[in-house]
């Protein structure tokens, strides 16, 4: 039959030598004419048995792939219903294909447009010597970003020492961090030396520097302009050479608003910036990012659980996730735990699901309240390459019954409020809209949108 092209990622579309926007609306056979086997009779072969179809070799470009296949029913969101499949590649290496290998640099996992924008700060600020301030939500993995900047830079032979400023208390802090000499204060039993000390050559990162006692900010600055520490109970300066990385899950412009941050001193942490996104925002790395755990917890467990299953992968879509990676590595692990099979359902997360929703019910669901469109019901559990990252296809048979209804919130500005709310990631934009991705993509293009054009005037 006649199948046309929904949605289709920017790599996918470059490695056929074109572009997504251009593929678009598009015929399957005319955009994957150069592709064997034909997929178009792939894809009339696994709507009509109804199986998704695995491990089928085909060549892609210059590249040697593997194809995974699988019908979606019902069509497409509530804009289609015609039937869809949903169509997987992944590179092919010396040694055999490569199944579901997490995209990753430094340690952190993911390919959407805020953490390639991650990537590439680490790897031109890892070469600087100037502070660097990482801001994001609790559990997005901040300190990850100090220990990649200190690893890849000139100071990855010497000590990395991570500090909690808000784990230790205000009269404790200061000694903490500077050291004191033996009898400084009821307790000093001996001279200890401090962090700032121990990093010396290296990096010092201080998490939750917000919650630093404004007497410390003021010894903390003196330490960034003058290179030195002194001790508690000491007046002999002792010179340090650190790099000093920071990082806060609150503005810090607030805290310097209310006069609880010295504003100098926060001139003097944020020369360089790095924010991560939260993970709400960037839902297409999930299923990376579940690869990894699973990846990860196999060898901790000497388990061998090979994936989640679409159903599960649609519920973990669905939640908001307010703790962030953290909270999704410890929903893996408990349930990682408890698994008998290889592959782990939906009701493997019950449990976890009925607590949630007792505990903040607000959770589930974009949090305008806007209706959270399903995540694609096949493909989440296998993983892209890093060479096609988020690399599905979407195809529904054409021609497709469209609905007339448009939804109301779906303008231009609402568009490129939604999309500057998402750091520049259109399916993220498209949830916050309460729309299908699929229905931006067509609205953008029908209306000639661009990028560029969603951008800040």
């Amino acid at each position: 039959g006649y199948w046309a092209i929904r949605q289709v990622s920017e790599p996918l579309a470059a490695a056929l030598g074109s572009q997504a926007g251009e593929l678009l609306g598009g015929s399957l056979r005319q955009a994957f004419r150069r592709v064997t086997p034909p997929l178009w009779d792939l894809a009339d072969e696994v709507v009509a048995g109804e199986e998704a179809l695995q491990d089928i070799p085909v060549r892609l470009g210059q590249a040697d792939a593997d194809l995974l296949l699988e019908a979606a029913p019902g069509g497409l969101a509530e804009d289609y219903t015609s039937p869809l499949v949903y169509f997987r590649f992944y590179r092919r290496q010396a040694g055999g294909p490569v199944e579901g290998a997490p995209a990753r640099q430094f340690g952190l996992v993911g390919s959407s447009p805020g953490m390639l924008e991650v990537f590439r700060k680490i790897g031109i600020y890892a070469e600087s010597d100037a502070a660097v301030l990482v801001t994001g939500e609790t559990g997005t993995g901040k300190e990850l970003i100090a220990r990649a900047l200190h690893d890849q830079g000139g100071r990855r032979r010497g000590p990395f020492v991570a500090v909690n400023c808000s784990a230790i208390s205000d009269e404790l802090l200061e000694s903490e961090l500077f050291g004191h000499e033996k009898g400084a204060f009821t307790g000093a039993q001996k001279t200890h030396r401090g962090r700032f000390e121990r990093a010396d050559g290296g990096t010092i990162f201080l998490d939750e520097i917000g919650d630093m006692p404004m007497a410390t900010q003021a010894k903390l600055l003196r330490v960034l302009e003058a290179g030195r520490i002194e001790r508690v109970g000491s007046e002999q300066e002792i010179p340090v050479d650190v790099r000093i990385v920071c990082a806060t899950n609150v503005p810090l412009e607030e805290a310097v608003g209310r006069g609880v941050f010295r504003s100098d001193l926060y001139h003097r942490v944020a020369v360089l910036r790095i924010h991560l996104p939260p993970l709400r925002l960037r839902l297409d790395d999930l299923p990376q990012l579940i690869r990894h755990f699973i990846d990860l917890f196999n060898r901790k467990y000497e388990k061998n659980i090979k994936r989640l299953t679409p159903e599960a992968e649609a519920l973990l879509q669905s939640y908001l996730w307010p703790g962030n990676v953290r909270e999704l590595r410890n929903v893996l692990e408990r349930v990682f735990v408890e698994a008998d099979a290889e592959v782990i359902g939906a009701r493997a997360f019950a449990e976890w699901v009925r607590e949630r929703q007792d505990f903040s019910p607000g959770d589930w669901g974009v949090a305008t309240e806007v209706r959270t469109p399903p995540a694609p019901p096949v493909l989440a559990s296998y993983e892209p390459t890093a060479v096609f990252a988020d690399d599905a296809i979407d195809v529904s048979a054409s021609p497709p019954v469209r609905k007339t209804t448009q939804p109301a919130n779906l303008t231009v500005e609402a568009i490129r409020r939604a999309y500057r709310q998402a750091d520049g990631n259109l399916a993220a934009a498209a949830r916050l809209l309460g729309v299908h991705r699929a229905t931006l993509y067509r609205y953008l293009d029908r209306h000639n949108i661009s990028r560029q054009d969603l951008q800040p005037r």
